[in-house]
């Protein structure tokens, strides 16, 4: 895959044939292997993740390594190309660590050079390896990481609320020394389950007790920062992928739902609550897909373009779940229908990588609009 990278100004919001035939090759894929009774199935067991689903995913199909030049392993494709993977897998709540390795931790090894960074790097974008940056799932871009500390090449700390911990392989960890990769199954390394919202993105402690770390890199906060704004910026496709599935079903719901011999789609008041809804999924369309093109551009407005998405698309989701909980009636409430996921995912992803107001204060500080 060929990655396209343009010097225009002018924002892309259009999907490529390439990018639409992406789309559903990833559809089909998880209409197959990827319902929601089998993932309602499998969010109340020990092991929430779907390793069958990641292999064809990452190894199969080769998304884990869309965000990776192809000298280095990967397809060389853009974030255009991961947002479109990242909408599909919100539209099937799917529990998959793709956010977490194929984008975040992708990104902070990017950021770094030498062979250790290297040899990892081409292990993500293979998909045999899940790797994980170690911090928490709530952290914004910017934040200061120092949980962990490092001496002697031994690293001492605990993390709380990492995502897809218990899935990963490897870890990498910002310490003030910089960024280390530490194997999940090393000496020093504990993995301790946490009780999460959402299920099909489950959170974990990871704790190390003098585990031996590999230097990636000496700037760690250069890495995190640029691997936490491009997740955020992924981030917004995923919640778009949700709002997108949760309308069209309440759609197709109200049309086949009847009360006093119509369905109920046909009030007026159930259609202005539904118009309302796709607008504001429509607008966070656009404001995803300015995101990803401004990552893919590596454009001097993507702080900006990451800063608005954020704060318009995380409401939206949350929106569109509690509508479609309201107007799916009694049915909406019981645990064997999956509104319920999407609901948690929605509030679960609306304080990922930071809130909607962090990313206003943000955008405030960005465009020197500071509150008085």
């Amino acid at each position: 895959m060929t990655t396209t990278t343009t010097t225009n100004t002018e924002p892309d919001l259009l999907y490529s044939e390439e990018e639409e035939a992406l789309r559903s090759a990833v559809r089909d894929l998880l209409s197959d292997h990827c319902d929601a009774t089998e993932v309602l199935a499998r969010v109340d067991t020990d092991a929430p993740h779907d390793r069958e689903l990641w292999k064809n995913l990452a190894e199969t199909m080769g998304l884990a390594g869309l965000l990776v030049p192809e000298d280095k392993g990967g397809q060389g494709a853009s974030h255009r190309e991961a947002a479109v993977v990242l909408e599909e897998l919100g539209r099937a709540v799917a529990p998959v660590p793709y956010l977490t390795s194929a984008v975040i931790a992708t990104e902070a090894l990017l950021a770094c050079e030498g062979d250790e960074a290297a040899t990892v790097l081409a292990a993500l974008a293979s998909g045999r390896s899940i790797g994980v940056l170690t911090v928490p799932l709530s952290a914004a871009p910017g934040q200061d990481f120092r949980d962990v500390r490092e001496q002697g090449g031994a690293l001492t700390g605990r993390v709380t609320g990492v995502a897809d911990a218990g899935a990963a392989d490897v870890f990498l960890v910002p310490t003030a020394s910089g960024l280390f990769a530490v194997d999940a199954g090393a000496e020093g390394v504990t993995v301790e389950p946490q009780v999460s919202l959402d299920r099909t993105r489950p959170l974990a402690a990871v704790t190390f007790a003098g585990a031996a770390g590999r230097k990636l890199t000496d700037s760690a906060a250069t890495a995190v920062r640029r691997a936490l704004r491009a997740g955020a910026g992924m981030l917004v496709s995923e919640q778009l992928g949700l709002a997108d599935w949760l309308l069209t079903e309440t759609v197709r719901y109200t049309k086949e739902r009847n009360q006093f011999n119509r369905p109920v789609g046909s009030f007026q008041s159930l259609k202005h609550r539904l118009a309302q809804l796709w607008l504001e999924t429509v607008n966070s369309r656009a404001a995803a897909r300015n995101a990803a093109d401004a990552l893919a551009a590596n454009s001097e407005d993507a702080d900006i373009a990451v800063a608005v998405a954020q704060a318009y698309a995380a409401p939206v989701a949350v929106h569109a779940a509690e509508e479609a909980l309201q107007l799916h009636g009694g049915i909406g409430m019981t645990w064997e229908h999956p509104i319920h996921l999407y609901l948690k995912r929605a509030k679960a992803d609306s304080i990922a990588l930071g809130t909607a107001g962090r990313h206003r204060e943000e955008l405030a500080e960005l465009v020197d609009l500071r509150a008085p």
